[in-house]
C-alpha cells in the first residue's frame, strides 16, 4: 500500500526537505529537527523521539517526496571492508603511481597552529564543511579521562613539529553546563600537557542568544543550543572566528606547493617503474 501521509505530516516533509536542502552538507536528523524546533513546527524536545523520528522513517523507507535511506547522515555506524587487494603486480604499480600524493604540512606558512573543538557533535558535517586543514574536536558533553589526555598529549605532540603557538578555538551551547563542559577539560587538559596553549571560546557566549536572534530552548527556558543557529549565521561566526588566528590564503600557497611536487614526483615514479 503506498504510502499517502495526512496534510499535516506532509507540511513537516516539506519543511524538513526544505532545510534539509538549504544547506551544502549532510546533516542529522538531530540537526534538522532543532531547525524545525526553532521554526515552531514543533514546540518540545521531546517530540524528537516520539514523533520525528518515526515520521522520518516512514518517509525514508517509502521514498517518499524526495525522501530516501540515505537522505541523511549517520555518524555513528561505519562498515568494516575486507578481503580487498590489487588484481596483480601491474595493478599494484600503477596504485602507487596513483596513490603518490605529497602530503604538505599545511600550516607551515601560518603564524600559529589552530584546533578547533566543538560540543554539538551532531553538527560535524556542518564544522567540516566550512573548515579546512584544521584539526576537529568534538565533545558531546563531558569527555571522558581517557580522551582528554589524549589531547593533551596530541597538543605536545603539535607544540614540537609545527613550532607554532597553539590556539584552541571552542564552540558549545549556550546553558550552565555548555559552559562548565570546557572548563572543567581545560583544567585537566592543562596540567597534563607540557606545551603552552591558548583557549578562545568563540561561542556560544552570553549576549549571542540576542545578538543572533536565537530561540531558546523550549524545554529548558534561558538555555540556547548551537544547533538552533541558522546556517548562515553559523557559518559566518565560524569562518569570522578562523580568521582571526589562521590566513586562509597561506593554506592555499600550501596546497599549490603541494600539487606541484606531487606532478613531479609522479613523473618520476612512472618513468622509472612502467
Amino acid at each position: 500500500m503506498a504510502y499517502n501521509p495526512s496534510a499535516e505530516t506532509r507540511k513537516i516533509l516539506d519543511e524538513a526537505m526544505a532545510t534539509l536542502q538549504s544547506v551544502p552538507y549532510e546533516v542529522t536528523a538531530r540537526w534538522l529537527f532543532y531547525q524545525l524546533l526553532q521554526s515552531g513546527i514543533y514546540s518540545a524536545k521531546g517530540s524528537y523521539k516520539s514523533k520525528f523520528l518515526p515520521l522520518l522513517s516512514k518517509a525514508r523507507k517509502n521514498f517518499y517526496g524526495g525522501w530516501t535511506p540515505k537522505t541523511l547522515a549517520d555518524d555513528t555506524r561505519q562498515a568494516m571492508r575486507r578481503g580487498g587487494g590489487y588484481r596483480d603486480e601491474t595493478d599494484f604499480i600503477e596504485s602507487i603511481i596513483d596513490d603518490a600524493t605529497c602530503i604538505l604540512n599545511k600550516h607551515q606558512h601560518q603564524k600559529n597552529y589552530c584546533e578547533l573543538w566543538f560540543e554539538a557533535k551532531a553538527m560535524k558535517s556542518q564544522f567540516e564543511y566550512y573548515t579546512k586543514h584544521i584539526t576537529l574536536r568534538p565533545f558531546g558533553g563531558d569527555p571522558s579521562i581517557n580522551y582528554k589526555w589524549e589531547i593533551a598529549k596530541d597538543l605536545e605532540w603539535a607544540a614540537r613539529y609545527y613550532g607554532l603557538p597553539v590556539v584552541i578555538i571552542y564552540f558549545g551551547d549556550l546553558d550552565p553546563k555548555g559552559l562548565t563542559i570546557p572548563e572543567s577539560a581545560i583544567r585537566d587538559i592543562r596540567e597534563w600537557c607540557s606545551a603552552d596553549f591558548t583557549f578562545f571560546r568563540a561561542g556560544l557566549n552570553p549576549g549571542d542568544e540576542h545578538k543572533y536572534n536565537i530561540q531558546e530552548n523550549p524545554d529548558r527556558p534561558g538555555t540556547f543550543q548551537w544547533e538552533a543557529l541558522g546556517d548562515t549565521t553559523a557559518k559566518e561566526l565560524i569562518t569570522r572566528t578562523i580568521k582571526k588566528f589562521l590566513d586562509v590564503d597561506l593554506f592555499k600557497k600550501a596546497e599549490d606547493e603541494q600539487r606541484q611536487i606531487t606532478h613531479r614526483v609522479k613523473a618520476k615514479l612512472t618513468a622509472a617503474l612502467l
